[in-house]
């Protein structure tokens, strides 16, 4: 074989070689982004998936979903208004914890509605979430599994639908408060 063709080769495989780390780095970059924008959310569908491919393909169709939403900050009619029916539920909770913990999920959905986010389908919404509130939706299936469960009776429904609220409670907080990059930008003359 002429020389000529060894350099061939060799550059051929050099290239493959190229390829071949670079996508490596580029999974790689991709899949830490993946963790540091979804933390534990993102261990969460690597479990559900099965596989971490699965799961990063599953994250990037929610960021592509999310995209397509119109997410909005609340306006200050509708913050008060879910803000005294938050008060509302918690007040229910010493005289009939179900009702309250059901009122509270109820909220916590309108809040999400109101937002832009999907309705109707929880797990859809729960990934829409997922993308701009990796840490609350945690607390947000938790709380949902809480009041939507079966099998508990007696005190350990009661501690499961105080656990709720707890949850609830610390997303409704995350969604309502107001968050700097959502307020709009002052005009300049």
């Amino acid at each position: 074989m002429d020389t000529i063709w060894w350099v061939v080769i060799a550059a051929v495989v050099a290239v493959v070689i190229l390829a071949v780390v670079a996508r490596s780095y580029s999974q790689s970059r991709r899949r830490t982004a993946l963790r540091d924008q979804y933390g534990p959310e993102y261990d969460r569908t690597v479990g559900a998936a099965g596989s971490r491919r699965d799961a990063e393909r599953e994250l990037a169709e929610r960021e592509r979903m999310h995209e397509s939403l119109e997410i909005q900050p609340l306006s200050e009619d509708a913050r008060a208004r879910l803000s005294q029916d938050w008060q509302r539920a918690e007040s229910h909770f010493v005289d009939d914890p179900e009702l309250a913990a059901r009122e509270a999920d109820r909220i916590v959905r309108d809040v999400l509605d109101e937002r832009g986010y999907p309705r109707g389908d929880f797990d859809k919404q729960a990934a829409a979430v997922s993308v701009d509130y990796p840490e609350a939706v945690q607390r947000y299936r938790h709380g949902h599994e809480m009041v939507h469960g079966n099998g508990a009776s007696g005190d350990e429904r009661t501690e499961n639908l105080r656990k709720a609220m707890v949850d609830f409670r610390e997303v409704f907080v995350e969604l309502v408060e107001v968050r700097p990059e959502t307020e709009a930008e002052p005009v300049r003359t």
